[in-house]
C-alpha cells in the first residue's frame, strides 16, 4: 500500500516504458454503498511488474498519479465508472483509455465481467466476496487487498490477448473507436446539473408532481448528508415516487415506522412548504419531442433491427453493439443522420 506522495512519486518513476510509452492498469473503489457524498477510497495499479495499492484517503496530494496518467495508455475493464472517479479527482481523462470489456464483446463473448473474462482467459476463478465491502475503512484486511489488486492482476495481459484476436479478425479498430467514444461520454458528461431530481418516471408528472418530487428528493438527499449514508438508504428512488403520487393526491404519506420522530418532523414541513409553494415557482415538464409512431415507423424500424441482428448474428456479436433500439428508432424517424449518432465502424455496417 502506497500512502505518502513520496513514495508515489518514487514508484511512478521506477514504473518501465512499454515501446517508449507508458502503459498500466488501472481500477478504483469508492464508499458510494456506505457514504453521503461518494469519495475516492482506493487506486489499483499496475505497470507490469507488479501490482500495488493506492491509498487517496491518506495521500493528500496525488498529482504524481495524475501527471503519470495524463500521457499513459490506461487499461481497465467496465471503465466508465472509474474514468468518472479519475475524472471527478483530476478534471481531466488519460491521453487513451482501452476497456477489455468492450474488447470481448467485440469478439463475441457472452460473458464479459471481470471475473468470467479472467476465467475464460486464464483458467482462475475470482472471489467475489470483497465487492460490496466499505472501502473507506483502514486497515483494509487480507480478503479485500487480495480482492482489490486481482481487479488489475491480470489486464494488461488480458488486454494483449484480446487486442491479438481482435486484429486477427479484423475488428482492432472497431475497438480503438468504442474506447474512445466511452471515454468521450465520460468526458462531456455534465454531472453540475441541478435537474438530478428528474428520476426515472418523473415525465408524467404535473408541475406540481414535479414541485413535490423535487421537494422530496431535497428532503432525502439533506437526511442522508446529516446520516452520512447513501441516498437509496433513506429512501429509495421508487418510494420517492409512490409518496410524490400520495401528496398529489393529498393523500397521507405512508412513512416506515422506523423513521425517527424528528425527520418525520423535517418531511412534514417539507409538505408544508410544497403546499404553500405558488405556482409561478413549480418546475415545468420538460417537452420532448413526440415521436409520429404509425405502421410504416413500426415497419421500417423492425426492418432495420432485422438488418442490425442479422449482421451481428454473421459477425457472432450482439446486436445491440452496432445500434441500439433508441438509435434505431431516432434513425428511422429522421430526427438524426446516421453518421451523427453511429461509430464509423458502425455506419460502415449498417449502410444506414
Amino acid at each position: 500500500m502506497i500512502s505518502t506522495t513520496p513514495q508515489l512519486k518514487e514508484f511512478l518513476e521506477k514504473c518501465d516504458l512499454v515501446g517508449g510509452e507508458k502503459v498500466c492498469a488501472i481500477d478504483t473503489e469508492a464508499d458510494s454503498l456506505h457514504r453521503h457524498k461518494e469519495s475516492l477510497c482506493l487506486v489499483q495499479f499496475t505497470a507490469g511488474n507488479e501490482c500495488i495499492l493506492i491509498d487517496p484517503l491518506a495521500i493528500k496530494d496525488l498529482s504524481p498519479l495524475d501527471q503519470y496518467l495524463r500521457d499513459a495508455t490506461v487499461w481497465m475493464h467496465g471503465a466508465d465508472y472509474d474514468m468518472t472517479m479519475l475524472k471527478r479527482e483530476f478534471g481531466c481523462l488519460p491521453k487513451h483509455v482501452y476497456d477489455t470489456q468492450i474488447g470481448a464483446r467485440l469478439l463475441g463473448v457472452e460473458k464479459f465481467g471481470l471475473g468470467n473474462l479472467v476465467e475464460h482467459y486464464f483458467g482462475v476463478v475470482l472471489s467475489k466476496s470483497s465487492q460490496k465491502a466499505d472501502w473507506g475503512k483502514r486497515p483494509l484486511s487480507p480478503t479485500m487487498i487480495e480482492y482489490a489488486l486481482n481487479d488489475v492482476r491480470y489486464l494488461l495481459e488480458m488486454g494483449d490477448k484480446i487486442v491479438f484476436k481482435l486484429k486477427e479478425m479484423g475488428r482492432y479498430s472497431w475497438f480503438i473507436e468504442s474506447c474512445e467514444s466511452a471515454k468521450n461520454k465520460v468526458e462531456e458528461r455534465d454531472e453540475s446539473r441541478d435537474d438530478q431530481w428528474r428520476i426515472s418516471g418523473s415525465g408524467k408528472l404535473s408541475p406540481y408532481g414535479l414541485a413535490c418530487l423535487r421537494g422530496l428528493w431535497h428532503w432525502r438527499d439533506a437526511e442522508a448528508e446529516a446520516w452520512d449514508r447513501p441516498s437509496f438508504m433513506v429512501a429509495p428512488n421508487r418510494q420517492l415516487i409512490e409518496w410524490c403520487l400520495e401528496m398529489v393526491g393529498n393523500k397521507p404519506v405512508k412513512l416506515p415506522p422506523h423513521f425517527r420522530s424528528d425527520r418525520i418532523k423535517r418531511f412534514k414541513e417539507m409538505q408544508e412548504a410544497v403546499r404553500s409553494m405558488p405556482e409561478s415557482e413549480w418546475p415545468s415538464r420538460v417537452l420532448r419531442l413526440r415521436r409520429k409512431k404509425d405502421k410504416e415507423f413500426d415497419d421500417r424500424v423492425d426492418a432495420m433491427i432485422a438488418r442490425r441482428n442479422k449482421i451481428g448474428n454473421d459477425l457472432g456479436i450482439d446486436g445491440s453493439l452496432i445500434a441500439s433500439r433508441a438509435v434505431i428508432e431516432s434513425i428511422a424517424a429522421n430526427e438524426v443522420q446516421p453518421a451523427d449518432v453511429l461509430m464509423n465502424w458502425q455506419h460502415q455496417l449498417l449502410e444506414f
